[in-house]
């Protein structure tokens, strides 16, 4: 039997995984165009993420009218560069179209923009509203690049059947779709399944290409890859960094068969820590701050804090500051100490004994009827605490971090304007029982992302002793909580999975704890409302992902 290989037909794709800066369009196109200079002249097409001439998520700056010439502008200088007649151009844009704005694909090539496509599928969830800023866009048909006819489409376009359907329909060869998809824990084995399903439907390779990097709570994990028709992976990229790699197509028996790197993949943990170890870097970073400074206490969640901020920015840029009064035990000062020499970051000793004296003696007598004795001197520890954190902030310009993690602002075991002060909190969304695993891995991990010592960096006292904000005599987080791996499966149905409290009762756990674990949800919800910004790595993060109203008359406790 003869068959005709017809493989004179031959491909190369430069993904370019990038970390695009929102509104620093002129920033971003230079960074493209630079990309596109050094590629080999046998590259055929390279391609962007989505939304990348402007970033992303954009939210009201796109309705901005000088906002958007600048994109025409910059768009325009993207169009001139490829007048050289090199490797086309596949980057996302937004653009005006009469009255209304689009999250569109530009096909740039030869000096000309050749087609662009609009997205079809607009998401309006959880963190996403682009449905309030973009108009939908029709179903689109694919386009002819470099003899070869491809569908286009962006993000939320893949994750539903209609989109890929007209494209294959149309005609399309290969599919490339761009993505700006926010990372969360579960976010790539999600990505993959999809594919794989679009794939399974169409018959026809997918390139999946999404950005990297931090932009405010969100944080991007690239995670790029690509199958074949046959379902097969051939390529993925890094995790949580930019990179340029090029795949190679080649039509075999009239199908196009896709080869290229595949990369290893990763431990949750390792997945997680690393996305608060850019999600901070990037934060800090494009806001212009010198370096961050923190508040270690001896516990076990400042110490990851100033692990992460350690490997973010190297130890010469974290402050650490101890703050005692006479609560603090001498093992957490010792703690705390070790904790700053294994990380080779500056800290000092700042007591606030004497403070907390004259702001008692300032109020002297003056004492509330509703509340027992002693929550205002724990409190007022902790806002002596933010108060000069904050004043060193001012001092030496460096960003406070905030040190809480999701399971105690669930819950509102913090207190506003004291351990809540800062102008981050990197594990804002990390329950308390995952801050214990990640502890654990970075002790035992390293990776060429960080810039803190190897070796193990949190003393394992922080990680076995007992939990606690030692703002009274022999004070412990359970004397006010459950344990923390009950407390993190009740929260996370509240919070995460929305289930009410008699099913998650009937899944065996205490009434009283569940009906008072809801009842602090609840109350706590003006507190979060004020709380420093964070990565979301979780299904669900506080802040825009979990929007509630501050004041509600629902109870779902007795």
């Amino acid at each position: 039997m003869n068959i005709s290989l017809n493989m004179d037909k031959k491909l190369k794709i430069a993904l370019a995984q990038l970390n695009p800066l929102v509104g620093d369009v002129s920033g971003n196109i230079k960074k493209l165009i630079s990309i596109r200079s050094k590629l080999d002249d046998n590259i055929d097409i390279l391609v962007a993420p989505e939304l990348y001439v402007s970033g992303y998520p954009i939210d009201d700056l796109v309705l901005r009218e000088d906002f958007l010439n600048l994109v025409e502008q910059e768009i325009n200088k993207l169009v001139k560069s490829t007048e050289d007649n090199k490797s086309a151009i596949i980057v996302g844009a937004p653009r005006k179209d009469n009255e209304s704005i689009k999250n569109s694909v530009f096909v740039i090539e030869n000096g000309k923009i050749i087609s662009i496509k609009d997205k079809y599928e607009l998401p309006n969830t959880g963190v996403f509203d682009e449905q309030r800023i973009f108009k939908q866009g029709p179903l689109e048909d694919c386009v002819e690049i470099k003899g070869v006819k491809f569908g286009l489409p962006i993000c939320e376009d893949i994750w539903e059947s209609t989109v890929l359907k007209k494209l294959c329909s149309s005609g399309a060869e290969i599919i490339i779709a761009i993505n700006a998809s926010p990372f969360t824990t579960s976010k790539s084995d999600e990505r993959s399944s999809v594919t794989s399903l679009r794939v399974d439907e169409i018959k026809l390779p997918i390139i999946y290409l999404n950005r990297t990097g931090g932009q405010d709570e969100l944080i991007f994990d690239g995670s790029s890859f690509a199958l074949n028709h046959d379902g097969k992976k051939f390529y993925s990229s890094s995790e949580f960094k930019e990179e340029t790699s090029v795949v190679d197509f080649q039509k075999l028996n009239g199908k196009w068969i896709g080869t290229g790197k595949l990369n290893n993949s990763t431990s949750a943990e390792e997945r997680l820590y690393k996305a608060l170890v850019l999600g901070l870097r990037d934060y800090v970073n494009n806001n212009k701050f010198p370096g961050v400074v923190l508040g270690l206490s001896g516990g076990i969640d400042s110490a990851l804090v100033a692990a992460v901020a350690t490997d973010a920015f190297g130890s010469d840029l974290v402050q650490a500051i101890m703050l005692p009064s006479p609560y603090t035990g001498k093992e957490s000062l010792s703690d705390a100490k070790e904790a700053a020499e294994l990380l080779k970051i500056k800290y000092s000793n700042l007591k606030i004994s004497e403070a907390m004296k004259i702001v008692e003696n300032i109020l002297g007598d003056f004492k509330g009827p509703r509340f027992s004795p002693g929550i205002t001197e724990e409190n007022i520890q902790s806002r002596l605490r933010g108060l000069l954190l904050m004043a060193l902030s001012n001092r030496y310009g460096y960003m406070v971090l905030a040190t809480g993690n999701k399971s105690e602002y669930a819950v509102g075991y913090s207190t506003l304007y004291g351990d809540m002060c800062g102008g981050y909190a990197p594990i804002k969304d990390v329950w308390k029982t995952d801050v214990f695993k990640l502890c654990k891995w970075r002790n035992k991990n390293f990776s060429d992302m960080f810039k803190g010592p190897k070796g193990k960096v949190i003393p394992e006292n922080i990680i076995n002793k007992a939990p606690t904000a030692e703002l009274r005599e022999n004070q412990k987080d359970t004397d006010s909580l459950p344990e923390y791996d009950i407390l993190d499966e009740i929260l996370k149905d509240l919070v995460e999975k929305e289930i009410s409290v008699e099913k998650i009762v009937s899944k065996g756990f205490d009434k009283r704890v569940v009906e008072r674990t809801a009842q602090l949800l609840a109350r706590s919800e003006y507190k979060r409302f004020q709380a420093a910004p964070g990565p979301k790595v979780t299904s669900k993060a506080f802040g825009r992902d979990r929007r509630f109203p501050l004041t509600s008359g629902f109870r779902n406790w007795n």
